[in-house]
């Protein structure tokens, strides 16, 4: 039986979910190329498990696919991986015909990138057959539960993909990044949609960090790029779906006129945004991104992220909304002293129960006009529990 002892190497936060769902269903993990997918997967089989281990499948490697498609399984494992698998045009078919038939002698373990998320999305077939969850980058309590300031700055510089994070090393980071974005454009993208402007793609995402941190104008990066309105919406579009970026919507409440169109982007990536205050809210973001996909795929809710801004453009960065209600509100600030104004008006003035701003100073109190808790990123990681 699978087992927590069985598990080496660093602990990722989906580990026990993992665990956990494998005991009822298949698990389904996705997230970006090079996240830690097949470190996981191969951690979960045990002390020195590699890529050479029996129970591990990889759909690129001949040998694998044989054995796969004749359904020969080796025998006294408990855990089976299948890595790269959505990569055949029947792979459904496939992973239901094993699962039906070696339910009750196997637990299953699927890993992959966009084309996983994007094609289990296909078809019912698995319906009912499977738990999904997303993996994201190193999360500050992954990367040091005692969640240190020093371990915040390594963040910030590195990202928090594990290979440039761990070897924290200035010029493998900018090769490594280089090498990621052609290998998802050249072969993610080929794979996943019908696009022939690969230059203008490579173009808009050499942009695309500079715009992090502001509502984004799709009219702006048209103009830019000399292309139509759709182009770029659709191209945006994909690159959210290849796990480059994502977007968060604004919310709206009645007592406050909200904005309701525009978007705000981030990268999965938060180490390719040029601007130090625009780097450290997207790595806020990004972890209460995992926040809200942690809590959906392992307890259920239905979670968003979102931004709150008024036509007057008075702005706080996030909300994040459980079962289509605030639970809380979240502005980042480099500064550790004064409370922001647009943070204290919408207090006044929505519903949302907790409001905090977060910092990469030492300060942390509670504004006493406002209530509003002014704290350490460091801090609000540690009490919120961020996954």
């Amino acid at each position: 039986m699978v087992n927590s002892t069985n598990v080496v190497g660093p602990v990722r936060s989906l580990t026990a979910p993992i665990l956990s769902d494998l005991q009822r269903r298949m698990v389904f993990v996705g997230g970006p190329r090079q996240v830690g997918k097949t470190t996981l997967a191969l951690g979960l089989l045990g002390k020195g498990a590699t890529e050479t281990h029996p129970a591990y499948f990889n759909w690129d490697n001949a040998q694998d696919r044989s054995r796969l498609l004749k359904g020969h399984l080796p025998p006294g494992e408990n855990l089976i991986i299948l890595d790269e698998l959505h990569k055949y045009r029947r792979w459904r078919n496939l992973v239901k015909g094993l699962y039906d038939k070696m339910k009750s002698q196997y637990r299953f373990l699927v890993t992959g990138s966009a084309r996983l998320d994007y094609y289990r999305r296909g078809g019912d077939s698995l319906l009912g057959r499977y738990h999904y969850l997303r993996l994201h980058p190193l999360s500050l309590r992954e990367a040091d539960p005692s969640c240190g300031q020093k371990t915040v700055d390594d963040l910030l510089t590195f990202g928090g993909f594990p290979e440039p994070f761990f070897a924290a090393d200035p010029v493998l980071h900018r090769r490594w990044a280089r090498e990621r974005n052609e290998r998802v454009l050249r072969e993610d993208l080929r794979d996943l949609e019908q696009v022939k402007e690969i230059t203008s793609l490579e173009e808009l995402l050499g942009h695309l960090p500079s715009c992090v941190g502001s509502p984004l104008s799709i009219g702006h990066l048209k103009d830019l790029l000399g292309v139509a309105h759709q182009s770029v919406e659709r191209w945006v579009s994909i690159f959210e779906r290849l796990y480059l970026c994502f977007r968060i919507a604004p919310f709206g409440s009645k007592r406050i006129r909200a904005v309701r169109k525009e978007r705000k982007l981030y990268f999965w990536d938060w180490s390719v945004v040029p601007d130090p205050g625009a780097r450290f809210e997207n790595l806020v973001a990004s972890q209460l991104l995992k926040y809200c996909h942690w809590i959906e795929d392992t307890k259920g809710h239905k979670m968003e992220l979102r931004f709150l801004r008024d036509t007057d453009k008075r702005e706080v960065d996030f909300v994040v909304l459980r079962d289509d209600r605030p639970e809380f509100a979240v502005e980042c600030k480099t500064g550790e002293r004064s409370v922001s104004s647009a943070a204290a008006y919408f207090k006044e003035r929505t519903a949302i129960p907790a409001f905090y701003q977060v910092h990469r100073g030492d300060q942390d109190f509670v504004h006493a006009p406002t209530g509003i808790r002014v704290l350490p990123f460091t801090t609000f990681c540690k009490e919120l529990a961020l996954p």
